[in-house]
């Protein structure tokens, strides 16, 4: 038996691990659940790319798909697998031309397919640390008792991968183990970044908190704070998403209404579910995505289902960027989608050298025959593969780009500059440890992990891009970002447009935006939208973006963004309740409609009162003005002309002289006048009584007597109205509290004189009494002969005045809370007092007047009467009232004759 059958067939081996890594490198081998045996036997490798060199790289890249459930591999991807791989040969082939970086050193390389699973690819990285594991073979023999053959394996300095964050998190935790350095072109999440965990770790692309930073920059610069986010389960899109969260979170203004993640196998209508659990808080538009392209495809194939193409406005990671895969059929539902992706270029070396890639001279990629087949939609036969009817043959002349569509995968230019960042390491570090040497001398033989690490850290060169590349302390590189749009509407050209770029901070050109239909206003995300003019924040509690506006009502202004405040009493809010404005002054205007008319009704009683003065002075000697008291009369007309003369003083823009007349006058009028009615009626009360008694008259029933005694009683009103002055000098004031209704708008400051209405019914309140008691004489004056004396119309005139003012007082104090009170009251008063008047006047001397003016002939001296034939008058008017009373009671009585 030879030896190779010896190592495949019946061979047995111990593996011993040496050194500081002994343990932990057994512990992983054991967590694996992987055999020594199909370790060893991973050793000739046949699902890999073996490159010769003088020192060796590693290389991850999901060439294949996740397969279904029980097969690790899927489809080819020809951009994110085959594309990226190509980037590494074409990388590998440029340096390894290159007179000046690494001369005399070969850079070979070992590529692996992760088939986008982490736990594949973990597998697959094994192959990685073997030459580092020592294996004792000392009680290894083969059947023939000779030691086994066994092949050493290749020393990998360095890995180039991988590309999903999960995948590159647990192969990192392999090759920490082993000090492998290791240069991601592409895992971005900010786990990596802890140096005390994968501090191996280094990458080309900037971490996700970058990105998260940069993306937290772009929703804030739209306006929107209300937001919800969606994340693929795995390292890639939770912590993105955590990094979104926090740095959100730290900035403040921003508020998450959801964050859903996707299940990383989602169960039928897992997608239609998640739209309806976005679609609870509508108002947050705006979703920040960190997915894989099948859940964003299938996100907006779930968003058109349920017709919401136009709702929903994505921001989404590099994960998405510009590619054109995960909106394919779904571009309506995408349209205004904001992608960002760490700034790159397309590297025209590698479209040169990828499209010139043919089955004939790529035939170390052992993949491409796979990619030539799905790129160009053919079949290769191949020995013992029956070939398929339904697809072409493959003829081997296709050409990319020309005969199928090519567009340079966007982590191109990132894998070039990982390896060339490996190669300037390599390069730096032979340059201080082999000065002068040509190739690896015996101190980089091996390569020392750690050492080399340092070296991986402190590059720093211009890229492929042109851009620098360089590492943080965390192994990061420095964020740079270009801020794609997905645009549809009036574009020449629809795609990804640039719209600005984030480097450190955020440079957006909002003018360069365009929506959904082509709309270029920004929509909005929020979850309160901005209150009115005028209106509070009521916050909603535990959500510092949302609030409900409440109007600050009544005499209230905007105090500050979350409280009203009462404007003083003399001022009003502004319109937008911004701030107070002075409320308006007012006062009775004499050309308002609550005016004309107590002035038409004053202007006419004071020329009937004038007319009727001068009408008596012109015939003071006749009869009838002598008959009617012409001394009284005179007073009566008086207080008459004041009562019709207070309406212009009511109307008159108050000063402190027209509050005094006020004062005066007031009550003054109506006191004159019941004064002189009341002295009347009691002069006419008292001689009738006392002629029922005896036919001695009564005592002060002179002219003179009449006039002192109504002169006493208007004493009373003048002695109260100059307390009053005493007490309280008038003055004007600003009632702001009578006109303020609701609507503040409305609200009025009036200028009136300082009396209450309680003072107004106390200056009227002896002047009622006079009228009282004037009209209590009246009645039981009543009896007296029509003939005899003005006691009939005085008393008509007092029961009229009486219905005059029962009708005042409701008026007046049923007004008290009416925005127009003091027009209505003034008009009220006014009126009572000329209608008071007025009836007075009309009672009493217009048909003396009358009879003075169109009927002198009955002006004439008639009998004179004396008071014995007033008391005779008086007997007989009670002898008479007496039989009707005995008539209603149903008797008949004769009464003899007394008079007699």
């Amino acid at each position: 038996m030879t030896s190779e059958a010896c190592l495949s067939h019946q061979c047995s081996w111990v593996i011993s691990l040496s050194g500081s890594r002994t343990w932990s490198g057994l512990l992983w081998v054991l967590l694996l659940g992987i055999s020594p045996r199909s370790w060893a036997q991973q050793g000739t490798q046949p699902q890999s790319i073996k490159i010769e060199g003088d020192v060796t790289l590693g290389g991850l890249f999901p060439v294949h798909s996740r397969g279904p459930a029980g097969v690790p591999c899927g489809e080819v991807k020809r951009e994110k697998g085959i594309h990226r791989l190509e980037a590494m040969l074409y990388a590998l082939d440029q340096i390894n031309s290159d007179p000046d970086l690494l001369p005399n050193i070969t850079l070979g390389a070992r590529i692996l397919d992760t088939c986008s699973r982490d736990t594949y690819a973990l597998e697959q990285s094994l192959t990685f640390v073997q030459a580092l594991i020592q294996k004792d073979t000392s009680d290894v023999r083969c059947s023939n008792g000779e030691p086994p053959i066994i092949p050493k394996p290749e020393r990998v300095l360095g890995v180039i991968g991988a590309s999903g964050s999960s995948v590159s998190i647990m192969v990192a935790n392999v090759l920490r183990l082993f000090a492998i350095p290791q240069i991601s072109y592409a895992s971005t999440a900010p786990e990596l970044s802890d140096n005390s965990r994968y501090e191996f770790f280094s990458r080309v692309v900037p971490p996700d908190s970058y990105q998260a930073q940069a993306m937290v920059d772009i929703v804030k610069a739209m306006g929107w704070n209300y937001v919800s986010t969606l994340a693929s389960e795995g390292n890639y899109g939770e912590s993105g998403v955590d990094a979104f969260l926090q740095i959100s979170r730290e900035a403040g203004g921003l508020c998450i209404a959801q964050s859903i993640k996707i299940p990383r196998e989602p169960r039928p209508g897992e997608f239609e579910k998640i739209i309806k659990r976005l679609m609870e808080t509508s108002n947050a538009r705006g979703v920040i995505i960190f997915a894989n392209e099948d859940d964003i495809k299938r996100v907006l194939q779930a968003a058109k289902k349920a017709n919401l193409t136009g709702h929903f406005l994505f921001v989404g990671s590099d994960s998405w960027g510009a590619k054109n895969s995960p909106i394919q059929d779904q571009e309506e539902v995408a349209e205004g989608a904001v992608t960002i992706l760490p700034k790159r270029a397309s590297i025209d070396g590698f479209d040169q050298y990828f499209t010139s890639r043919s089955l004939e001279n790529n035939r170390r990629n052992i993949w491409f025959a796979e990619f030539w087949e799905d790129d160009f939609k053919c079949k290769l036969t191949r020995p013992g593969i029956k070939y398929e009817s339904d697809r072409r043959k493959c003829t081997g002349k296709e050409r990319i780009s020309r005969d199928s569509q090519y567009e340079q995968e966007g982590k191109v230019q990132f894998v070039i500059d990982a390896v060339y960042a490996m190669a300037h390491a390599v390069h730096n570090m032979h340059l201080d440890l082999c000065p002068g040497s040509m190739g690896v001398c015996e101190k980089m033989d091996p390569v020392e992990g750690r050492m080399l690490l340092q070296y991986i850290r402190a590059v720093n060169f211009n890229g492929s891009a042109g851009t620098g590349v360089m590492f943080n302390e965390n192994g990061d590189a420095p964020g740079r970002y270009d801020i794609f749009q997905y645009q549809l509407s009036n574009v020449s050209n629809p795609g990804y447009k640039i719209i600005g770029q984030w480097t450190n901070h955020l440079r957006l050109n909002p003018e360069e935006m365009q929506w959904s239909g082509g709309d270029q206003k920004i929509p909005e995300s929020v979850c309160s939208f901005p209150c009115e003019s005028g209106e509070r924040k009521k916050m909603v509690k535990g959500v510092p973006c949302c609030w409900h506006c409440e109007l600050c009502d009544g005499y209230q202004y905007l105090l500050d963004e979350f409280s009203c405040d009462m404007c003083p009493f003399n001022m009003r809010p502004l319109k937008n309740r911004t701030g107070c404005r002075p409320t308006p002054i007012i006062k009775l205007e004499w050309s308002s409609p609550w005016a004309i008319i107590p002035v038409f009704l004053a202007i006419l009683g004071i020329l009937a009162t004038t007319g009727v003065i001068a009408t008596f002075i012109r015939f003071n000697d006749t009869p009838i003005v002598r008959a009617s008291g012409r001394e009284l009369s005179y007073v009566l007309l008086t207080g008459i002309f004041l009562i019709y003369l207070i309406t212009f003083l009511m109307i008159a823009e108050p000063s402190v002289a027209v509050c005094a007349f006020r004062r005066l006058l007031l009550g003054l009028g109506m006191c004159i006048s019941y004064s002189a009615m009341l002295t009347k009626t009691n002069r006419i009360y008292r001689i009738f009584e006392q002629g029922k008694k005896s036919v001695t008259p009564p005592k002060f029933i002179s002219p003179t007597s009449q006039l002192i005694i109504t002169f006493i009683l208007i004493s009373v009103q003048l002695l109260g109205v100059f307390i009053w002055f005493g007490v309280m000098p008038p003055h004007t004031i600003i009632d702001y509290e009578e006109q303020k209704p609701p609507n503040p708008e409305f609200a009025r400051g009036v200028l009136k004189c300082d009396m209450s209405d309680l003072s107004l019914i106390l200056c009227l309140s002896y002047s009622i009494v006079l009228m009282i008691t004037c009209t209590v004489y009246a009645i039981k004056s009543r009896g007296v002969p029509e003939t005899f004396n003005e006691a009939k119309p005085i008393g008509f005139t007092m029961y009229t005045t009486c219905i005059i003012w029962l009708a005042f007082v409701p008026i007046f104090f049923g007004t008290a809370q009416s925005t127009e009170k003091m027009f209505i009251q003034t008009t009220t008063l006014t009126v009572s007092m000329s209608l008071s008047a007025t009836v007075s006047l009309g009672m009493l001397y217009i048909p003396k007047v009358y009879v003075i003016i169109f009927h002198p002939e009955q002006n004439v001296q008639k009998r004179k009467r004396s008071f014995k034939a007033v008391a005779q008058a008086a007997t007989a008017s009670t002898h008479l009232s007496q039989k009707s009373n005995d008539k209603q009671n149903g008797e008949s009585k004769i009464v003899p004759d007394r008079s007699q």
